[in-house]
């Protein structure tokens, strides 16, 4: 592990060392190569040594981290993992080159992902790697447009749910000035000789962040299903599951009727980048012939950029024939598609260990996870968001932003944990002497997520055993701000507390759940909240935002 004043020393150039690497048959430490083979997201800053995300590429134990929607900060046990991983791949790189040993632990995780996801037993179930999930919508759309005679049609809910390249992505775009393997490309451009793919996105949120009734949603997906299917185009439907926010959009029982009803037009796949979800619930979209998107990144607490694309037998029988646009070969190695896929004639035999070494992590985070009876899981998530839910209803500098309940009737029935929401999104507000509340803009937001991840005793004059010097140094990591319309013709964004796979093995082992050790530091990353709210002017904030309304939320 190196120091954090040497951090710097892992930045701009880390994209591109890996290929270089190879060929001298050199392997980096680990906290490099988990920094490598990714876009420009993954890059760390000069400054600070964080991705875009804010995370760096070595453990932090102290950083109460509950920011697992965006990304999360590795664990120093599945920091432990990837290096075990390392000096095998170091060991073996003495003797063969380094593409087959990457393909070799490729295919290892491929079968330990499938077996802890709980889906092995399905019949032609086949995964694909690829660095994020931004990277799985590329692939997935380009593989949909290439069963359609007519040009595809992609529907999805609006990025701020999603991602902000996703859309780019469907459409078969560039999403990044540099690609995973390191390749130079214009941000924005067509991948290929082919138009982009027509791309439309639906709200999820009303204009001021309240969830859109599902069934506005639904009626609005099939009326441009039903005209796609009178010209005669294909569709690829994105379900998101869950959101950023915690929602799903359009609904299952929607997806599954919509499929039955076109099912020569119909292609669909479920955004489940979260990884929310129970092994019945993955089962049962697989069952459906839904491809189903997943990272280790989000929900298991791996590392930033480590995506996987599952693609149940029928659909995999179907799109295994397809051949992509050759710009594919910038984002994906050919060891990452499974044996016998077309799309993967034309790719490069490339090794990401980067993507390998991030894998790893997430999957040491997957197998104590799935160690936790189920019933476990859902006792410590009820609890937990009975402590989370009453600390925002008890402040008025806290706004809960409403999250429908969490159905996926007719996939599957809701017996298991996923049912129960892991994301708590919130606003925050001012309070002025007349207990009138103003919400914080989106700037103000975005502030206000630096400084819950920094120390502010100084700015706020505190010193040791002050009543909130402990509140005031405590570093706490909570989702992105994510857009979310307007209050008051305010345009502001929510903040996300968030339960992990890490956090709730660590929770169940602790026992109790009145006293538990992960709620309370929950409660202590609203508490600080809470503090920088009331403390505004002191932490050097603007006087309230002016209502703004020449702005479209």
């Amino acid at each position: 592990m190196v120091a954090a004043s040497n951090r710097a020393a892992l930045g701009s150039q880390a994209a591109t060392a890996f290929v270089r690497r190879q060929a001298r048959r050199e392997l980096a430490p680990t906290e490099q190569l988990l920094a490598e083979g990714g876009d420009l997201r993954i890059e760390l800053d000069l400054e600070r040594g964080l991705n875009k995300y804010g995370c760096p590429p070595m453990p932090d134990p102290a950083l109460a981290a509950f920011g697992s929607s965006t990304a999360s900060t590795i664990s120093e046990g599945a920091f432990e993992a990837a290096g075990r991983l390392r000096r095998r791949l170091e060991h073996a790189g003495t003797t063969e080159p380094p593409e087959i040993t990457y393909a070799r632990e490729l295919n290892r995780q491929r079968e330990e992902l499938a077996r802890l996801s709980g889906v092995a037993d399905l019949r032609g179930l086949e995964i694909i790697f690829a660095p994020s999930g931004t990277d799985l919508h590329l692939l997935a759309g380009q593989l949909a447009r290439g069963t359609s005679a007519q040009p595809l049609l992609a529907l999805m809910v609006e990025a701020a749910e999603t991602g902000s390249g996703v859309p780019a992505a469907l459409a078969g775009r560039h999403f990044s000035a540099r690609t995973a393997l390191g390749d130079t490309v214009s941000d924005g451009a067509v991948l290929g000789e082919e138009p982009a793919i027509e791309l439309i996105a639906i709200a999820a949120r009303t204009a001021d962040g309240m969830p859109r009734p599902p069934v506005a949603i639904d009626l609005e997906i099939e009326e441009r299903v039903a005209q796609a299917e009178d010209e005669g185009r294909g569709v690829l439907l994105t379900v998101v599951d869950v959101s950023k926010t915690g929602l799903i959009a359009p609904t299952a029982a929607f997806a599954v009727a919509l499929r039955e009803r076109y099912p020569e037009t119909v292609e669909v796949l479920v955004d489940a980048c979260q990884y929310r979800l129970a092994p019945a619930s993955l089962r049962g979209y697989l069952e459906q012939g839904f491809m189903v998107a997943l990272t280790g990144s989000k929900f298991l607490t791996g590392p930033t950029f480590c995506g996987a694309l599952l693609v149940p037998g029928p659909t995999a029988a179907r799109l295994r024939k397809e051949k992509l646009p050759r710009a594919v070969a910038a984002y994906s190695a050919r060891a990452d598609w499974p044996r016998g896929w077309a799309a993967a004639g034309t790719l490069r035999e490339v090794a990401n260990y980067g993507l390998l070494l991030r894998w790893e992590a997430a999957l040491e985070e997957l197998r104590a996870f799935r160690a936790v009876p189920e019933r476990s899981v859902a006792r410590f998530l009820a609890a937990f968001a009975e402590a989370v839910r009453a600390r925002l209803r008890a402040d008025p500098v806290f706004e809960a932003l409403p999250v429908p309940e969490l159905d996926r009737r007719p996939v599957v029935e809701p017996a298991s944990w996923d049912h129960l929401p892991t994301i708590f999104p919130f606003l925050l507000r001012r309070l002025d002497g007349r207990h009138t509340a103003t919400p914080f803009g989106r700037e103000e937001m975005a502030r206000i997520y630096k400084l819950l991840a920094s120390d502010i005793a100084d700015p706020l004059g505190l010193r040791a055993g002050d009543p909130h010097w402990n509140l005031a140094v405590q570093r706490c990591e909570v989702g992105q701000p994510v857009l979310c319309g307007s209050r008051n013709g305010i345009l502001t964004s929510a903040l996300r507390l968030c339960a992990s796979a890490r956090l709730i093995v660590e929770g169940v082992a602790a026992g109790r759940l009145d006293r538990n050790p992960v709620i309370r530091r929950a409660l202590v990353v609203l508490d600080k909240a809470a503090l920088i709210a009331r403390e505004w002017p002191r932490l050097g904030g603007d006087p309230p935002a002016s209502p703004d309304r020449t702005e479209t939320p």
